[in-house]
């Protein structure tokens, strides 16, 4: 069998999921809820399941990026405000994930040398040396490597704890789930359904595919990257669930979320934790403000040049906003915690263009959205809408 007909420009997609964010968020949800938000993460990968097919359509078709195809489709009358709106988005958005990134392999690295306190300046230096240089490729799959390794562990450790099958099939139903843990479910979608992949996606496919002929391969390696990193994120959930729902333990640094993987690796579960977080921030490090970057160069239509000025201005800016973020002395859970839900907030901003874009037949011709797609779109807006008023409205209360 041909195994690398299933990897590609997707895979990118589920391993910038499959960061800190997505292992502290999921830990978080399973530690505070037990099995209650699986459904939230249900809807999660769903919803990338729908939105990343539509962007990775749209790359495909057109052989450019989503910056590019908002650039050139928006009506005159309104096109700098909405291209001002979708850039600032992203600005926001990955400036608040670069920091939870840059925090998160910050954490790994203390379980090692627990005395230094000034690693996200390090790695910081470290991300922004490899983005110079262009030397990140071929350190990515070493790191991807990383997180790999500590994804086998989270799969494994789920069938050794043996979870309580009722309960668990019981946190698909949406009708137990607690208005307590609004921003948490929040927080679950934006670190699965990251909107700067729809940008990176877009942008990458003419690496592997370039005839629309090839659009069911592409679906094919999307849905099988996507599951594969859904069904890690739902490991790590079940995992937390089992061993750390209903004790004192509060879920403050990697030792804390090491702990679910005490089962299969006992006193090693923090250091392989250790390891694995510092591969997924670094690796997120890096794809994050090249995303940002992507997206400005399609929006203000730059150079196709990634030694362009203007393009490294972009993610190194989003490099310096990670590093001061993620350096005010917040605890590193917390600020990974408010990254997803920034993410969450932002993301239907994004959706609504991307749907916007799919309906072009100017640019899509016979790929358009058909209405069942369209369908699907729709629902995720206005529930990620809907869950993001209800977060709100428990914080402030509005109503």
């Amino acid at each position: 069998m041909n195994f690398r007909k299933y990897f590609g420009p997707s895979t990118l997609v589920a391993a910038a999921f499959i960061g800190p964010g997505t292992v502290a968020t999921c830990t978080l949800a399973g530690a505070n809820s037990g099995f209650e938000l699986l459904f939230a993460l249900a809807f999660s990968i769903l919803a990338t399941l729908v939105l990343q097919e539509m962007t990775a359509r749209l790359g495909l078709v057109t052989q450019s990026g989503l910056g590019e195809a908002i650039r050139e489709n928006i009506p005159k009358a309104f096109k700098w405000f909405f291209l001002g709106l979708v850039f600032l988005a992203i600005i926001v958005g990955n400036a608040a994930y670069q920091a939870g990134n840059l925090s998160g392999a910050a954490l790994g690295m203390q379980v090692v040398f627990p005395n230094f306190n000034a690693w996200q300046l390090v790695l910081g230096l470290i991300a922004m040396t490899l983005l110079y240089f262009s030397k990140f490729k071929s350190l990515e799959k070493v790191l991807i490597t990383l997180v790999l390794l500590m994804s086998v562990c989270f799969l494994i450790t789920a069938i050794c704890v043996k979870p309580d099958l009722t309960a668990l099939l019981a946190g698909f139903i949406p009708g137990r789930f607690s208005e307590s843990h609004l921003l948490l479910a929040l927080g679950l979608i934006g670190t699965t359904v990251v909107p700067y992949n729809l940008f990176l996606h877009a942008s990458t496919i003419k690496e592997k595919y370039n005839d629309p002929s090839q659009l069911s391969d592409l679906r094919r390696e999307s849905a099988v990257s996507i599951l594969l990193g859904g069904l890690i994120s739902m490991c790590i959930i079940i995992t937390s669930a089992s061993t750390i729902y209903g004790t004192d333990i509060e879920v403050t640094n990697a030792v804390d979320l090491g702990r679910q993987l005490e089962p299969l690796l006992g006193s090693w579960a923090k250091y392989v934790m250790g390891i694995g977080l510092f591969g997924a921030g670094i690796s997120s490090s890096i794809t994050a403000p090249l995303a940002a970057a992507y997206c400005a160069r399609g929006i203000f239509n730059w150079t196709a040049d990634d030694k362009d000025v203007k393009f490294r201005g972009v993610w190194f800016f989003i490099l310096i906003l990670g590093i001061g973020f993620s350096s005010l002395g917040i605890k590193p859970i917390q600020i990974i915690q408010v990254a997803q839900i920034a993410n969450g907030l932002l993301l239907p901003i994004v959706a609504i263009f991307l749907l916007y874009i799919m309906n072009k037949k100017s640019l899509l011709k016979e790929y358009v959205n058909t209405p069942i797609r369209n369908t699907m779109g729709i629902v995720i807006v206005g529930l990620t809408l809907l869950l993001a008023f209800k977060s709100f409205n428990a914080v402030f209360k509005f109503f």
